[in-house]
């Protein structure tokens, strides 16, 4: 077999997450049922039973791409290419735009995924960081320093996976300046985009700041609908061309109902339900786990996130976060997601978008490994 840097965090979630009893692993809010989804709306049921099992339009249908461009300032259908997930718009964007031996600077912490796509292919990795210290705000100095002419993209999470942290427009101008500068793209991961815990305002979106922009949606967080496995990616229409070239030799499109599905959930009748449904999840959640970390005394902190159903929580424990957090699903049959997987030990994401007699059992159960690791009794 050829060299290959896996994906660590999916390995472990593809292994475990529905082998434990509490599975705090996932980013997004509790999934919706189909019957949430379609309400009391007969016409949307019948609409429904009646659709071919055809092939969609392989780019997605046209109601989809409408919707989707309508979150986009400036975008149109044509700006669109509907994929399976928002992790193959991803994959193949890093594929189609970069070759080996390129320079990719990757926001950390990530979702890693595009880090291990980059190892994968042999590109240069360069890394620039967002700082605990300044409640996860990037270091945009250090950006500065390390785009240079050989840069040919900057990745981006916004909101971040695994801190929450939304940026501000300053900053996403001094991105865009940093990337204008040397003719970088710039791939902004967005599919938090709407999730927020503090405000109704959605973040902007990367697209229509910069002409070399993609920016990457999804179904799977901001609405909770991650089986439907649709994503999207908005940008130039000649790269969205070439990146749906390479797509027709893997997964060519995604289904007819899950584009169906997705054409629903996004239309202005629904849309609104769906994120008021997530950020009462969050908003709900958070004091959950807020109140559950203050009680575990100095064993753990945490930086309010600005959006996700996630916190990235630090421990002060003297004891490594993936040895933690498997310790924690073999004796207490809990999934969380150890800082490691993100190049940060002494860290544990940890959802909490979930209802409250899910969160808090799971809550408990790591709070009892913490009482037997420091041998005391568990009542």
């Amino acid at each position: 077999m050829s060299p290959f840097q896996p994906f660590v965090m999916e390995r472990m979630m593809t292994k475990f997450e529905q082998e434990v009893d509490y599975n705090l692993s996932e980013s997004g809010v509790h999934p919706l049922s189909l019957g949430e989804l379609l309400g009391d709306d007969p016409e949307a049921t019948a609409h429904l039973l009646a659709t071919d099992l055809n092939y969609p339009h392989v780019n997605g249908i046209p109601e989809l791409r409408q919707n989707i461009s309508n979150l986009y300032d400036g975008a149109a259908p044509e700006d669109v290419l509907v994929t399976v997930g928002a992790i193959e718009s991803n994959y193949l964007s890093i594929r189609t735009l970069l070759s080996p031996g390129d320079e990719i600077v990757i926001m950390s912490p990530n979702y890693m995924q595009i880090w291990g796509v980059a190892k994968n292919q042999g590109l240069s990795v360069k890394l620039f960081h967002l700082r605990e210290e300044e409640n996860w705000a990037p270091d945009l100095s250090e950006l500065e320093s390390v785009v240079g002419s050989d840069t040919k993209m900057i990745a981006i999470c916004n909101p971040n996976n695994p801190t929450g942290r939304i940026l501000t427009e300053s900053e996403m101008d001094r991105i865009v300046t940093c990337a204008d500068r040397v003719g970088a793209w710039i791939l902004s991961d967005e599919v938090y985009r709407g999730a927020t815990r503090v405000t109704d305002e959605e973040n902007p979106s990367f697209f229509g700041r910069y002409h070399k922009v993609l920016a990457i949606g999804s179904m799977s967080k901001a609405y909770a609908l991650p089986g439907l496995r649709i994503g999207w990616v908005v940008g130039p229409r000649g790269a969205l061309d070439e990146i749906s070239a390479r797509r027709e030799y893997s997964t060519l499109c995604a289904t007819m109902l899950s584009n169906k599905l997705a054409a629903l959930a996004l239309s202005p009748e629904i849309r609104p339900r769906l994120l008021q449904r997530t950020r009462e999840y969050i908003r709900k959640g958070y004091p959950i786990l807020q109140e559950w970390v203050k009680n575990q005394g100095d064993l753990f902190s945490v930086s309010p996130p600005d959006a996700a159903a996630i916190a990235f929580v630090r421990s002060h424990m003297d004891i490594n976060s993936t040895e933690f957090a498997e310790r924690l699903r073999k004796e207490k049959s809990v999934l969380i997601v150890p800082g490691d997987y993100f190049g940060l030990d002494h860290f544990l994401r940890i959802s909490f978008g979930l209802p409250p007699d899910y969160l808090i059992p799971g809550l408990e159960r790591i709070h009892e490994l913490t009482l037997e690791m420091s041998g005391q009794t568990v009542l």
